[in-house]
């Protein structure tokens, strides 16, 4: 049975081979497997759709899936074969990406290039692909999506169509597989972000800025007051900086020069807008940046004054929004977005420290995953690549301590962790956290990383037990990772139906009619007072329209209240699962109250 990345790298073939046989004039970018699937780039030209068509669209995938499965039947074989760049070059003359591609590969000193012919259609490809299409199961793949892509992933560079597939061994698995991202769709964070009034991202005030409607608002405040809370039990001192920073900090700092690709370029603050736009020159120049971390304010703060080694460990905590580059194309709701508050940390400490320091994050990223509902993860252990050390921070023999120290604390905290040669930060090694939603999709969060570079370019001390100067260790730690995608991944897992404890409306009140609205105002006002999260419905609709509207606001509970209940001086409940019958008002308060406790 051949390797499923290797039918998927097949199906990409045979789809161009597909595309070739409708569409003849086509030009061919490249065609990979990728995660769950394929795809591959094409230069569709105009003349090759009919009427006022400009090109394909998702109603087009149907007949290249029909025109792809016909193929799949008619066993055809893939055939490797090397050829050398003259070869090539005649080959592929009137495939103007392919040439380029050709070039590419022989200009390091490479003669020749490896090529698949499939039938009528030859693709350069190094492989590997699979013998005959019928070791494919025509029924166990599907078009999905058709997209732009420049060639080369180059802004430069022509649009060409991108067309993506699912592919998996049997067509059980291709069913299953749909049926998660039908599930997926539903729980959009996007789309239940507009339906439940939590946030907006409006092109007037800029892509990737996310602004919280008020329901949005007050999640993001019973995020951040238990996040205060539980930061002060722990043992942190909360921090408060800026969102700009002077060209010096970020160039002592090595953001400047290192981390370019992810900063805005610098603000002139030495003039007014006014002054700038009727071109007036400043005679000082004072150029500032938007932070795209919070690190070198912190270790501003520790350097303000001599630090003995009876201050340490200091463990600083700070919710601070930062600002990083992102292609317009690249933005993504909640998840991918140009400003964004980190729960940021820094622990400083001495060696000595280290290890208890690391454990004691390690437990307080399980507290905080497990209590928003994140039972299951996994943990990346982030390592230097040890075949090109020039281009990482710090010494040896620091790295083989925090490497080896991380690794201690993953197998004592019983952590289920894989090493990644290569992925460390060039600052330092890390512990990264990828949360499994309720689909079994990876979302990557929390962090526990070293830091070499800063403590070394602002020459960080600390007075030991000697009188001696001594380097600390720094820490740098995110719980969420950051507010927004943490909210966003809560939105998809929770499908919006928030526990109540997290829920910014938890309780809703129903008149039946317009003469219960003053005693459904009375209960209202009893929830506020016991700090419930409660609202009213008082419209003049019917008690089942009203219900339906909070049913779809995924409102925990629903209180209606109508002759019998202000007889009773009672509250009749409905949860999200079933009806819980007539009760005091007293008795749903402990009820909810009980819920807020326990964080369900």
């Amino acid at each position: 049975m051949n390797n499923i990345e290797t039918i998927r790298h097949s199906l990409s073939h045979i789809m161009a081979m597909a595309v070739k046989n409708l569409y003849p004039n086509t030009k061919f970018g490249i065609g990979p497997a990728i995660d769950n699937g394929f795809y591959y780039d094409f230069d569709l030209p105009r003349q090759s759709f009919e009427g006022a068509k400009a090109g394909l669209s998702i109603d087009d995938l149907p007949k290249i899936e029909k025109e792809m499965q016909a193929i799949i039947k008619s066993n055809i074989d893939f055939i490797k074969k090397e050829i050398f760049q003259d070869e090539a070059e005649k080959l592929f003359a009137n495939q103007p990406y392919k040439l380029e591609l050709v070039k590419e590969l022989t200009s390091t000193g490479k003669t020749g290039v490896t090529i698949y012919t499939s039938g009528d259609f030859t693709d350069l490809c190094a492989g590997p692909h699979i013998e005959n299409t019928k070791e494919i199961n025509p029924l166990s793949f599907k078009l999905t999506k058709v997209a732009g892509a420049y060639w080369k992933g180059d802004e430069k560079n022509k649009m060409l169509t991108r067309i993506y597939g699912l592919a998996f061994a049997t067509e059980t698995e291709l069913t299953d597989y749909l049926k998660i991202l039908e599930e997926a769709e539903k729980r959009d964070h996007r789309k239940l972000g507009r339906e439940l009034d939590l946030f907006l991202i409006d092109p007037t005030v800029g892509m990737g800025l996310a602004m919280w409607q008020p329901k949005g608002a007050m999640l993001w405040r019973i995020m951040e007051d238990f996040w205060y809370q539980e930061h002060l039990k722990n043992g942190y001192e909360l921090v408060r900086t800026p969102h700009i920073g002077s060209r010096k900090l970020w160039e002592t700092s090595g953001h400047w020069g290192f981390y370019n690709e992810s900063m805005y370029p610098p603000l002139e603050v030495s003039q007014t807008l006014k002054e700038a736009q009727e071109g007036k020159k400043s005679e000082i120049k004072e150029e500032y940046l938007l932070k795209p971390m919070n690190c070198p304010f912190h270790v501003s703060i520790y350097n303000s004054k001599p630090r003995s080694y009876r201050d340490l460990p200091i463990r600083w905590a700070e919710c601070g929004t930062v600002y990083r580059y992102e292609k317009s194309g690249e933005l993504s709701g909640l998840t991918r977005v140009r400003g964004f508050t980190q729960d940021d940390a820094h622990i400083i400490c001495a060696k000595t420290q280290v290890k208890d320091e690391l454990k004691r994050v390690a437990d307080f990223i399980i507290f905080i995953l497990n209590t928003f509902g994140f039972k299951e993860f996994n943990v990346y252990l982030s390592l230097r690549d040890p075949n090109n050390k020039e281009k990482y921070a710090g010494n040896d023999e620091g790295w083989e301590f925090t490497q080896k120290v991380l690794e201690e604390v993953a197998k004592e905290q019983g952590l289920n962790y894989k090493k990644e040669e290569g992925e460390a930060a060039f600052y330092g090694p890390k512990l990264d956290y990828k949360i499994k939603d309720c689909l079994g999709r990876e979302w990557q969060c929390s962090t526990l990383q070293f830091d070499f570079n800063l403590p070394e370019r602002f020459d960080m001390t600390f007075i030991n037990q000697k009188g001696e100067k001594e380097r600390p260790f720094v820490l740098h730690r995110a719980l969420f990772g950051s507010f927004e995608r943490f909210i966003g991944v809560l939105i998809e897992h929770y499908a919006g139906s928030f526990p109540v404890w997290l829920s910014p409306t938890q309780a809703i009140v129903l008149p039946i009619g317009e003469s219960h609205q003053t005693y459904g105002q009375e209960v209202l006002k009893t929830l506020k007072q016991n700090n419930i999260r409660a609202q009213i419905n008082l419209n003049n609709d019917t008690i089942g329209k009203k219900i339906r509207e909070s049913e779809m606001q995924k409102i925990p509970y629903i209180l209606v209240v109508g002759d019998k209940e202000i007889k009773a001086n009672s509250v009749a409940v409905r949860s999200r699962n079933e009806d819980l019958g007539v009760m005091t008002t007293e008795k749903f308060i402990d009820t909810i109250k009980q819920k807020v406790e326990t964080k369900k």
